[in-house]
């Protein structure tokens, strides 16, 4: 049992017999820590539970933990893969006690792990302790049997922990092994013990005191343990060699380096070969734990790690990008362990492939000039700081860069001169941003971002984490405090919540500090990176600097994320029913509808509703992988990935794929691929179910779709359920039988409104305006039929003239009729043996000039006009009367 893999099960399996919870590794991007860059030790995913803050269903614990020391305080980047135990990522294996047990039980499971388990021989191991930690030395004794010049007492702070400067902390036991006499280097506590044959592979932490301002300790009512065992260095010592990079795991690494190099692995090239293999563990497990390569922060960080390594596969000789071919390498040892790998394998490899070529763009000229300037310098000498800066900033050089590739000449960089450059850039771009005409309500953000940075965003990975508040704003204008009852705008370091764009929504949810509460009721972005929370405080007051606890509303998130999800599929399922010519014009993702805008210049039919509907409900039910990857731009776009929701795209992109074609010819072909910075499910089945609850016109050749998704869709769908149901009870017919009873029913709605209309007209030609009077008189020789009707539909009037003539036989046909709001129609009909002697047009007009209207139109035989004085209706038919006898 010596391999890697063997090495953290045997430890993990150990700890969990014995009764601790085996917990995941926690991300590299720390939840509940925002004033740490990475994840750099073991107990920072407890370091809540350790406080009191946080509790758990368990008082002990085991963990694998990946850590990051590549920034800040803990920074070993310029180290690494050039002595035997730098790295930048590294395994930390832990066992933790809250409160329960402590020192005695801590170092017989150590001592038992070591000496049993992982089977090393007493004789060659050796402990430190606390100089005042009588009581770890007297177990050591009893436990291990150690004489007293194996407990070696150490009085600096490496044998005493603290969280910081007040809280808890306590001593420290660490155990070494002897390698042997053919290393260099003595005992712990010694002047050589720097030297190798020494080793340090488990450090115990008693947590012990609690550290109260003004330097007094006092005892925690419940001591604690927190442990750290180095898992590269185990492996190195189980395996009898001396450096970490001859172990399994890391010769895997280096052995795919070199074959994909052609380059021998040991000799003078094997610092390149574990720079790189160190570099795309580090790169790796951060893209998969969401950090991007960027200018900034974490991004920042990880940038410089992808570029050295990608330095030294230039220096092997690589002409083609080679980071982003070691990835199945990698996954193939550690994706057992670490699934996120496994999940993440495309956006990785989709991540080191896009850096490495654009850095191989600008190595060559950069490297150019660094050699010019640096041919004259001697060793010992420094680099112009000046020249630093332009490689930095034409050519995207981290200055580190340009120092490991002066190291082997024993060249310096004057990082004075190069930090003063960067100042002085700083200010120029400041006072650029200021008259370049942006709006004055904007230009408080580029000072803000200035003066605070960029805002992290972690809500790719998750929906909780710790950030601190670096400012606040009221009424335009900065501030210190948001007391109890006022709202205002809140910046963070590092924040989980969305900030409102392309098309999504921004994100709710509550900020929690250690005495106050607050609502966050919308997220927005600006500036691209600086995330403003507008926010309404609850409890107590938030400060300038305040850590707190950030909560996204889960079930809000949930639901915009199947909206998202579902708008891709929508869009795709759209494309392939109506045509290519369906290209996005605006979109709305809200937690409970999703709307999408399309170009198309007709009405879509009901049955090209259900086709889209039945398309992306069939991707959603294959419940595939949603796979995102980063991209160039131009890449994205030529591989066929769809712009959406309208954003301003950077070079770099986020591409989101989902669903597989099942289409004839494009079986396994990606279904949906998009450009899109949003939030989306984990697999389309989450989605659950896709409902279009509408379609209609917005614009001129633009459509609109609504649909809900998930539970609202369902509700949306119980709703019309329940509607039918009611429906049906009220036919007293089955819900099956519904739709034909409903059909019949309107069909024999029309045919009693037929019949009706035709009584009435009947009715109304039956008899007089007036009582005693005929409807038919003569005037100047010629039958006039001149009637007032009431109840007829002003539709029907026409009907009415043309019976009447009929009647007639030859003469002219005046109807007023008046309707419900007083208000009348007229008509004038002549009989076609008498249109040359009568215009209808010219008998209508003046008909509907005594009924308050104005002109009238039509044709000699038959012309329609109306007013709106009914109360004239027998004047109009007396002055047609007048006009026949004129």
């Amino acid at each position: 049992m010596s391999g890697v893999n063997e090495i953290r099960s045997t430890f993990l399996d150990y700890f969990g017999r014995h009764g601790h919870e085996i917990v995941p590794s926690s991300p590299l991007v720390p939840r509940n820590d925002p004033t740490l860059m990475f994840t750099n030790a073991g107990m920072v995913q407890f370091k809540n539970v350790f406080t009191g803050v946080e509790r758990r269903a368990y008082n002990r614990a085991t963990t694998a933990q990946k850590v990051v020391r590549a920034g800040g305080k803990h920074n070993d980047l310029d180290n690494v893969g050039y002595t035997a135990r730098h790295h930048t990522f590294f395994e930390m294996l832990g066992n933790f006690s809250f409160g329960d047990y402590f020192k005695e039980q801590a170092i017989h499971h150590a001592w038992t792990l070591v000496t049993k388990d992982f089977g090393l021989s007493p004789k060659h191991l050796l402990v430190t302790v606390y100089h005042e930690d009588d009581e770890a030395a007297e177990l050591w004794r009893k436990i291990a049997g150690f004489p007293d010049h194996k407990i070696i007492r150490i009085p600096t702070s490496d044998n005493f922990w603290q969280m910081g400067d007040t809280g808890p902390c306590g001593p420290c036991s660490e155990i070494f092994i002897d390698q042997g006499p053919a290393l260099q280097g003595g005992p712990p506590g010694s002047p050589d013990e720097d030297g190798d044959r020494f080793l340090e592979f488990w450090n115990l932490v008693f947590m012990q005191f609690e550290q109260l301002p003004g330097g007094t300790r006092v005892p925690l009512p419940k001591p604690s343990i927190d442990t750290g065992l180095g898992l590269e260095r185990m492996a190195a010592i189980l395996q009898g060699v001396h450096s970490n990079y001859d172990t399994d795991l890391f010769r895997a690494l280096i052995r795919a380096s070199a074959d994909a190099t052609g380059v021998d692995p040991d000799g003078q090239n094997a610092s390149h070969h574990r720079v790189i293999a160190d570099h795309l563990r580090a790169s790796s497990f951060l893209v998969a734990d969401g950090v991007l390569p960027s200018n900034e922060g974490r991004g920042y960080v990880l940038r410089r790690i992808m570029r050295r390594a990608m330095r030294h596969a230039q220096l092997l000789g690589a002409k083609d990008p080679l980071m982003y071919r070691l990835v199945p390498a990698l996954t193939r040892e550690m994706g057992a362990a670490y699934p996120e790998l496994i999940r993440a394998e495309p956006l990785i490899t989709e991540t080191l492939k896009l850096e490495e070529t654009r850095f191989r763009t600008t190595l060559a000229r950069g490297l150019a000039i660094l050699d010019e300037e640096a041919r004259t310098l001697v060793p010992g000498a420094k680099l112009d700081g000046e020249v630093a800066f332009k490689l930095y900033d034409t050519y995207g050089f981290p200055l580190d860069l340009t120092e490991d590739a002066l190291r082997l000449r024993q060249i310096g960089v004057d990082t004075d001169v190069f930090r003063a450059a960067m100042e002085r850039q700083r200010e120029e771009a400041r006072k650029g941003r200021f008259s370049s005409g942006e709006t004055a309500t904007e230009t408080i953000w580029f000072g803000l971002k200035d003066k605070v940075g960029a805002t992290d965003f972690l809500g790719y990975e998750t929906e909780k984490a710790e950030g601190v508040v670096t400012a606040i704003l009221t009424a335009g204008a900065e501030a210190q405090v948001l007391k109890a009852g006022e709202t205002g705008l809140v910046l963070l370091n590092q924040t989980p919540f969305y900030g409102e764009s392309g098309g999504q929504v921004g994100d709710t949810g509550l900020f929690v500090g250690a005495s106050s509460r607050a609502r966050v009721t919308n997220t927005q972005k600006k500036l691209g990176d600086l995330f403003v929370h507008e926010v309404s405080v609850e409890e107590g007051e938030l400060k300038v600097g305040d850590a707190l606890e950030l909560i996204v509303d889960h079930a809000r998130r949930t639901a915009i994320r199947a909206n998202h999800s579902a708008t891709h599929l929508l869009h795709e399922a759209l494309r392939q029913v109506l045509g290519d010519h369906v290209a996005q014009k605006g979109s709305l993702v809200a937690p409970d509808r999703l709307r999408f805008d399309f170009a198309h210049p007709k009405p879509i039919s009901p049955q090209e509703l259900d086709e889209v509907e039945a398309i992306a409900n069939r991707i959603i039910r294959q419940n595939g992988e949603v796979v995102t990857r980063l991209m160039g731009q131009e890449d994205a776009i030529k591989s066929g990935a769809r712009a959406l929701f309208g954003e301003k795209y950077g070079d770099e992109v986020r591409v989101v794929s989902m669903g597989v074609n099942d289409d004839e010819g494009e079986i396994g072909s990606p279904y949906s691929v998009e450009l899109c910075g949003g939030t989306h499910v984990r697999r389309t089945g989450d989605i659950g179910l896709l409902s279009i609850v509408s379609e209609g016109a917005v614009a001129s050749g633009v459509r609109r779709v609504e649909a809900k998704t998930a539970e609202g869709a369902r509700l949306h769908l119980a709703d019309e359920s329940k509607r039918l149901r009611n429906l049906a009870d009220l036919l007293k017919a089955p819900v099956d039988d519904a739709e034909n009873r409903v059909a019949a029913l309107i069909e024999e709605r029309r045919k009693l409104e037929r019949d009706l209309a035709d009584a009435r007209k009947k009715l109304a030609m039956g008899g007089s305006s007036n009582a005693g009077d005929s409807a038919t008189r003569d005037v100047a020789g010629v039958k006039l039929f001149a009637r007032v009707v009431s109840g007829i539909e002003m539709k029907d009037l026409k009907s009415l003239a043309d019976e009447a003539k009929q009647s007639v036989g030859s003469g002219v046909v005046a109807i007023v009729g008046i309707g419900e709001d007083g208000k009348a129609g007229v008509v004038v009909g002549v009989t076609s043996d008498l249109t040359a002697r009568f215009n209808a047009v010219n008998l209508v007009r003046v008909a509907s000039e005594k009924l308050g209207g104005k002109g009238g139109g039509g044709r000699p035989d038959m012309a329609q006009a109306g007013g709106p004085d009914g109360a004239q209706a027998e004047a109009a038919l007396q002055a047609v009367e007048a006009a026949m006898a004129a």
